[in-house]
């Protein structure tokens, strides 16, 4: 992956994207929304976790599970399987709500 630097000019990012990764549906750009997808989602569930104040050995205890796969998880290392995200929700007293986004 490129460093890019602010150099504060407006652009087009859809066509940043596709010069760095591809056109979308090109493998490469799967493939890269896979691993942004797999970082974003570790992401809300550290900020989840650490919101209901439980350690990475803690939650792993509630699940059955080891420090290290929630490190992994939460880092965007491994996307747990839809069990685990949510015995993970559970373990922390949270709930998911699917709800139908607007019409544009």
């Amino acid at each position: 992956m490129k460093e890019h630097v602010n150099d504060n000019q407006v652009r087009d990012y859809d066509l940043v994207l596709n010069a760095e990764f591809g056109e979308p549906g090109s493998e490469n750009r799967k493939e890269a929304e896979e691993q942004a997808y797999a970082f974003y989602s570790g992401q809300i569930l550290k900020d989840a976790r650490r919101g209901e104040k439980v350690t990475q050995i803690e939650l792993a205890s509630r699940i059955g599970s080891t420090k290290s796969y929630i490190s992994k998880i939460e880092n965007g290392v491994m996307t747990p399987s839809v069990g685990t995200f949510y015995r993970i929700i559970n373990a922390l007293g949270l709930q998911v709500e699917i709800t139908k986004r607007n019409s544009l």
